[in-house]
């Protein structure tokens, strides 16, 4: 396999869909059990061979300063892009094109979590010599590709081209660019990458797909998916990549304290500094670090963000 050693994971996103979750925490820096989210993504491609990383920020940049102080990761460097005016995915990637020298880029939603077999995405990219190459999967939704498997190229996007084909296949969110491709984007200017896409369509210029339903994918985007996430992992086997942290599936952080009395049921989770009172119940709840559960209240369906006291009986909320 050709390597490829460094990444964009995106980062500027508002995270609306998880508001109010997100009003003071970056979407990729939400906990997944023990863990920010953002960082199955680097220890993902870390096991790719990816030595380099891009983070564009927006919302609360000095989040990630907290988690990232000395802007690393398992020793590799992370570069990290602040966008005051949000710029979307090309605009995000233009603004690095500075710093990518003439290698391809590998980019990576960061409200994706994934153990997908990217080694095949990256076969595929240079075997094919393709411009662009999205990772795409069938047993997904929502389904917005049109894919002729035969060509191995993309026909259409939404039925933005008018083409009617059949719309089978799911985006990841994980690709490939070439040097290329980043060449013709303008610099500092607001704009998504599916346009951009489908300008390579119009031209006739290679922007490929691989099917890859192998493995494990979830957009993390809405509190449903986060609260199933938090469900489904238990139960599997993920991931199939080594992670910096072999005790993020703990439930119940070990410098949580939660009384004896405390009832802690379903897929609860528990993070660091969490303090849970007698008689509590948390049922299908989460806890963000800090967080702080008064004696004899209820909690059913709920996520609770860092350092919030809450007392009560409470119910399919975010707190």
């Amino acid at each position: 396999m050709t390597p490829i050693t460094q990444a964009f994971v995106l980062g500027a996103g508002l995270g609306t869909r998880l508001r109010a979750l997100t009003d003071d925490l970056p979407k990729p820096l939400a906990p997944i059990f023990q863990k920010p989210l953002i960082t199955f993504a680097f220890d993902h491609l870390i096991d790719l061979g990816v030595e380099r990383f891009f983070v564009n920020t927006h919302h609360r940049p000095e989040r990630f300063a907290e988690i990232f102080p000395r802007s690393t990761y398992r020793d590799r460097k992370i570069e990290f892009r602040h966008e005051p005016n949000l710029l979307e995915t090309a605009g995000g990637i233009a603004n690095i094109a500075d710093s990518l020298g003439d290698e391809p880029l590998l980019v990576y939603n960061g409200d994706v979590l994934t153990d997908l077999p990217i080694a095949r995405l990256i076969d595929n990219h240079f075997r094919a010599g393709n411009t662009v190459t999205l990772a795409l999967r069938s047993r997904a939704e929502p389904k917005q590709i049109a894919f002729d498997s035969g060509t191995g190229r993309i026909i259409d996007i939404r039925n933005q081209l008018g083409t009617g084909a059949p719309e089978e296949f799911v985006f990841t969110g994980v690709y490939i660019v070439d040097p290329k491709f980043v060449d013709r984007l303008e610099r500092g200017v607001k704009r998504s990458v599916i346009p951009v896409f489908l300008e390579l369509i119009r031209r006739g210029e290679k922007l490929g797909g691989i099917v890859i339903d192998e493995g494990h994918w979830w957009d993390v985007g809405n509190r449903e998916a986060y609260l199933q996430l938090h469900r489904d992992l238990p139960s599997l086997n993920f991931p199939s990549y080594p992670v910096s942290d072999p005790e993020w599936r703990l439930s119940i952080h070990k410098t949580a304290i939660v009384d004896p009395t405390a009832q802690v049921r379903g897929c609860s989770v528990i993070g660091a500094d969490c303090r849970v009172g007698e008689g509590a119940i948390l049922d299908d709840t989460i806890l963000w670090p800090g967080a702080q559960i008064a004696s004899r209240s209820e909690l059913r369906s709920c996520i609770v963000r860092s350092r919030q006291k809450v007392s009560g009986v409470h119910r399919n909320i975010d707190i």
